[in-house]
């Protein structure tokens, strides 16, 4: 396993929670955290493999799933209130992904071309998760009693 101080934050946890919960066949036992998340990471070289206009795939829906109740997660953790993650999709890809806190949308995501949904690193997906959570958190901070309801 590697020794990258990134596997060790509650964000990359998260995520390895998430997809292993969606191994209903036991694939991913034994498996690293590395590994598990590796089909997230979409270097240039495996972007460029992917076609620019194609419908996503059952797999790839299920991570895009995760990674916005991963989100979900965290926001629970910090406030103590219950977060619900949406994605709603078309069949070519399109759609929304809303985390609610109480009556609060507390991240609303436009999702384009969720066929080519990745990363081109691990800590830019973090990077983008945090950012996302940062926002859910400004938004409670503000509303709180919206959020409370």
């Amino acid at each position: 396993m590697s020794t990258d101080p990134i596997f060790e934050t509650d964000f990359v946890k998260e995520m390895a929670r998430q997809m292993r919960a969606l191994d209903t066949y036991g694939t991913y036992a034994g498996w690293t955290v590395e590994k598990i998340l590796d089909p997230y990471i979409l270097t240039k070289e495996r972007k460029a493999n992917i076609p620019l206009i194609g419908d996503p795939d059952d797999e790839t829906i299920s991570r895009v799933k995760a990674f916005y109740n991963a989100i979900a997660v965290l926001i629970e953790k910090e406030c103590k209130l219950l977060a619900v993650p949406l994605v709603h999709l078309t069949h070519e890809g399109f759609g929304r992904a809303i985390i609610t806190v109480g009556k609060l949308v507390a991240v609303e995501k436009t999702l384009r071309d969720v066929h080519r949904f990745g990363f081109p690193s691990l800590s830019k997906m973090k990077d983008d998760a945090d950012k996302l959570l940062g926002i859910a958190l400004e938004r409670i901070g503000q509303y709180p009693a919206v959020a409370g309801l």
